[in-house]
């Protein structure tokens, strides 16, 4: 992943995304061309404090075949993101971009056991279960017994050893405050829900350049009201 620097997001920041977002996809290289699949995981960590990114696949996808624990495969996370057009900025000689989040993890990936695939159905349904609450969650143990063992036939565990995070939150950290806080006031008053979510997230990662916004805000009013 190209990166620059004042949109690098560190390793915590990096796997706390991934962990929180729950899904991506997957790509492997089969020797002539990307075989990619999109899919759920959760992130669990080995007793060293690799972490380790867990998934199932169904056990006809040829990703299966290329789960030799040696090759690396990329799981690629994204999360909100929003275009952005120059007029928004105070400043002027501006381009369109766009703004987001990104995370991809690297490393090799090998197959579960049947006892471990079983710890990560439940595991990876729990993850997303929680969200629902007050919901009683769902668990496998409300499926018969016949038809658990049938599906999990179905499908093969997996499990990547990360051993790079890469992420890049590209939310105009650059700009000055002026610009930003345009860009961020203008995404907020979209109607698509990814722009109004980066929008927060400029705010969050700044807040003092709104503090100082509102301020000036303030002011103007003030002094228009005074003439």
């Amino acid at each position: 992943m190209y990166t620059p620097p004042m949109f690098k997001s560190d390793r915590a920041a990096s796997l706390a995304f991934a962990e929180a977002r729950g899904f991506g996809t997957v790509c492997a290289w089969n020797g002539r061309r990307p075989i990619a699949s999109s899919l759920p995981f959760y992130l669990s960590y080995a007793e060293d404090g690799t972490p380790l990114a867990l998934f199932h696949v169904a056990r006809h996808n040829p990703l299966v075949k290329l789960a030799d624990a040696v090759t690396p495969w990329v799981l690629a996370v994204n999360g909100a993101d929003a275009y952005v057009t120059p007029d928004w900025y105070v400043s002027v000689d501006q381009v369109p971009t766009w703004l987001y989040q990104a995370v991809h993890l690297t490393g090799p990936v090998r197959t579960l056991s049947d006892d471990e695939l079983v710890v990560q159905i439940d595991t990876l349904s729990a993850k997303f279960e929680d969200r629902l609450l007050p919901k009683k969650p769902w668990t496998s143990s409300k499926m018969t017994a016949g038809r658990l063992d049938a599906l999990k036939k179905a499908i093969v565990g997996l499990v990547m050893t990360v051993e790079e995070i890469e992420g890049s939150f590209k939310l105009n950290q650059h700009k000055s405050d002026a610009d930003y806080t345009a860009i961020s006031n203008a995404l907020a008053s979209q109607a698509d829900a990814d722009a109004r979510e980066i929008a927060g997230l400029m705010r969050e990662a700044r807040p003092q350049a709104f503090i100082t916004d509102t301020a000036a805000t303030n002011e103007a009013t003030t002094l228009e009201r005074s003439v």
